[in-house]
């Protein structure tokens, strides 16, 4: 094998495997890329190969044929092994958007509130949203980094049309939450903010039910935030618990 190729000597696995010769592992097809080998039963090396589009991981040929059997045979006795499970294939969900609210202005213009979990946000409308409601302004490059690294970036935008004419439309950022996870059981809601001029319409409760929904539909049930005082009222009427159990936040913070 091409002493450049980087090998996980440990058991492969992949969407797709087979046996190549080590001719073709130094010029392989431009679909595959070798990510490791293993001994086959006859003592021939097994070149495992993984398509470039593939995804999920599987179990082929080879060693963990002998395996999947559920027997792996010692010197003097049976035991029973199992191999290990193959990783599921996970579909990013598609992004949800909804009409909230649908109202026509005293202009004769109509605004819609709209939802949406596109995480569609620059990085200027939230630190306008966040002077609004007077919440101290962070490096704009550490808000960008916050929304691309979260799990989901929910959030409400006002769009109004002109009532004489139809393709004008102003579009404002007026609310938002998000949330980071470990994509599997945990999830943190951040930052939840409703324009001052928005507040008191139901829009933030709306905001919250929908992250949560969002959340539930991707599996992650244990989901915490931090309160301010003044807003705890507000988050044990969506079903959130102050202090569960017993469990207390704990926080750690550099000492100079």
């Amino acid at each position: 094998m091409d002493r450049g190729l980087k090998v996980d000597r440990g058991v492969a696995f992949a969407s797709q495997r087979r046996a190549v010769s080590k001719r073709e592992a130094r010029f392989p097809r431009p679909d595959f890329f070798v990510i490791g080998w293993q001994l086959n039963t006859d003592g021939h090396t097994i070149i495992v190969a993984k398509t470039r589009s593939a995804s999920a991981w599987s179990l082929k040929a080879g060693l963990w044929d002998s395996l999947r059997s559920g027997f792996l045979k010692s010197n003097n006795s049976t035991d029973t092994v199992e191999p290990p499970p193959a990783p599921l294939e996970v579909e990013e969900p598609l992004p949800v958007e909804i009409v909230l609210l649908e109202r026509t202005l005293l202009d004769g213009s109509t605004e819609q509130i709209l939802f949406s979990s596109a995480g569609d946000v620059d990085v200027y409308d939230l630190q306008a949203l966040c002077d609004k409601v007077g919440w101290p302004r962070r490096p704009l490059s550490k808000i960008a980094a916050s929304l691309r690294n979260s799990y989901l970036v929910a959030t409400l935008h006002s769009i109004i049309r002109s009532s004489e004419t139809e393709a004008e439309e102003k579009k404002q950022l007026i609310g938002m939450a998000r949330a980071t996870s470990d994509h599997a059981f945990n999830a943190t809601i951040w930052d939840v903010l409703v324009d001052p001029s928005y507040q008191g319409q139901g829009l933030g409760k709306a905001l919250m039910e929908k992250v949560i929904r969002t959340l539930l539909q991707r599996d992650i049930n244990n989901i915490t935030l931090f309160a301010d005082n003044k807003v705890i009222d507000f988050y044990k009427n969506l079903g959130f618990e102050v202090d569960p159990q017993g469990i207390k936040g704990m926080f750690w913070y550099p000492r100079f």
